[in-house]
């Protein structure tokens, strides 16, 4: 049985194809409608996704991520009547125009925590679901064994801690539902001076609740304050209302946690939450938000485990990955573009569509930054091989490895490596193996050799604003646009 997943009409649109002929989970492609519509985080598919899906069908089942009249329910509560009356807003009316049937509708948090547990190395866990809203549910602790999950326990809507970060994400001028990354970053320039008058506010911790709706924001709440101090603030108010949640999730027996949705991209929150030693093993897939449920909703409708091997799940760009050129554009250009094999199903460029640089030298954050235009301020990640990590970085407890770049950790070396050391003397760190990514830690392996330097800037190839670069033609459009070489 071959099997289509969707997640769409919602920030981050995604397809994924998985194989269940060998009775168990081939993952055969997953991709974010943004790389071929090129408009970031599109809400809608495109032909050029689905076309490319289309290549490994006939599909036996379509499978969507979310049960959209139990949404308009909320959405009806909300005062959303345009959206809850409006049958546009329907996801099968969208796929009429691609000539797609829906089969099967999954819950949204279903899709979440299936989309980690059944991808993880486990056999039993707890699962933390944290995101902004799904129908109705904000937060949901589930407890699996074998192939069976359960729900235990919930927070509903309005109460969300999702939409609690994206309105504070908004009051400081950013762009809510895409640009809380960056809020994380800003708040290690700050001073949290408002956290108390946020819980006074806004937040009561445990249990977890708003003392007001949050959805259209905050508006120009303390509008004397620092942007800096507030995004440190929200920062510390949100770990500390994910502290009570992982604790509540520690009650259940397993010492193993699932931690599910988009909250759980906050890696500067998983480190601080891993430190707290409430759990022996944790997994996070590189894809927790809505554009993993794609993927989420397939196990979770047929209850079955996935072959997860890697995230390179997206488009192909064929050739080997080219070691020795990058080697050489990079001594002698400090910076170069990799769009080889796969494309990263996630956020995050993990080595195929990657901007590399030596990270070392006072000049190569501004530089990178200034190509990218991003905010100066902003940090890059550090990629090293797995077996030298704990040489120069200082992981949580409970982290072995972070394949994924989804904990912070200090670099106890940070002098020697100024382009990926934040504020807060901390690294989001991306571990690299030969069995996840062959190609990129022959280069890591190579370049250190060569330079005696074991780790190499990795952030996304694009610009601030726009997706990943997905095929050739992109790399060659990113080439001529920004005078950055891109190999592969």
């Amino acid at each position: 049985m071959r099997i289509l997943g969707i997640n769409c009409m919602n920030h981050d649109a995604a397809m994924s194809v998985v194989d269940f002929s060998n009775g168990k989970g081939e993952i055969l492609w997953a991709a974010h409608s943004e790389r071929y519509s090129k408009v970031k985080n599109d809400h809608y598919l495109n032909w050029g996704i689905v076309n490319e899906a289309n290549t490994y069908g006939p599909f036996d089942k379509v499978v969507y991520y979310e049960k959209p009249f139990l949404k308009k329910t909320r959405q009806f509560y909300a005062g959303q009547y345009g959206l809850a009356m409006s049958y546009t807003e329907m996801p099968q009316w969208h796929l009429d125009h691609f000539n797609i049937k829906i089969d099967e509708y999954v819950k949204h948090h279903d899709s979440h925590a299936a989309a980690g547990y059944y991808t993880s190395p486990f056999t039993h866990a707890t699962i933390l679901t944290v995101d902004a809203i799904g129908e109705w549910n904000t937060v949901s602790i589930s407890t699996a064994e074998g192939t069976k999950i359960k729900t235990q326990e919930t927070i509903n809507y309005p109460d969300s801690i999702g939409v609690l970060y994206s309105a504070f994400t908004h009051r400081c001028g950013l762009k809510p539902a895409e640009e809380e990354y960056i809020l994380m970053g800003m708040a290690a320039y700050g001073k949290p001076k408002y956290k108390q008058d946020i819980y006074n506010d806004f937040v009561e911790q445990s249990p977890f609740r708003l003392k007001q709706n949050l959805h259209r924001g905050l508006g120009e709440w303390h509008p004397e304050a620092d942007v800096m101090d507030i995004a440190a603030s929200i920062q510390q108010v949100t770990e500390e209302c994910l502290a009570d949640l992982w604790m509540r999730a520690s009650r259940y027996s397993s010492r193993n946690l699932v931690y599910a949705g988009g909250v759980a991209l906050n890696c500067a929150a998983n480190r601080v939450l891993a430190d707290m030693n409430l759990f022996d093993n944790i997994w996070i897939i590189p894809n927790p938000g809505d554009a993993g449920s794609s993927l989420g909703c397939i196990a979770a409708n047929e209850k079955m485990f996935l072959n997860w091997q890697h995230p390179f799940l997206g488009h192909n760009i064929d050739g080997e990955y080219p070691v020795d050129s990058l080697i050489k554009e990079l001594k002698e250009n400090k910076m170069v573009g990799v769009a080889s094999g796969r494309a990263e199903f996630g956020p995050r460029a993990l080595g195929n569509r990657s901007l590399l640089a030596d990270p070392r030298g006072p000049e190569i954050k501004d530089l990178v930054n200034s190509i990218k235009k991003r905010q100066k301020f902003r940090p890059f990640a550090p990629a090293i091989l797995e077996e030298d990590v704990n040489d120069y970085f200082t992981l949580p407890k409970a982290v072995k490895n972070t394949p994924y770049m989804q904990f912070t950790a200090p670099c106890t070396a940070g002098k020697d490596f100024p382009a990926i050391i934040h504020h807060d003397h901390t690294s989001r760190v991306q571990t690299v193996r030969k069995t996840d990514n062959p190609g990129f830690h022959a280069l890591l392996t190579e370049w250190k050799k060569q330079t005696g330097c074991p780790i190499l800037l990795n952030t996304s190839l694009n610009i601030k604003g726009q997706p990943i670069v997905n095929d050739k033609e992109d790399g060659k459009a990113f080439t001529n646009k920004y005078g950055v070489k891109v190999l592969g």
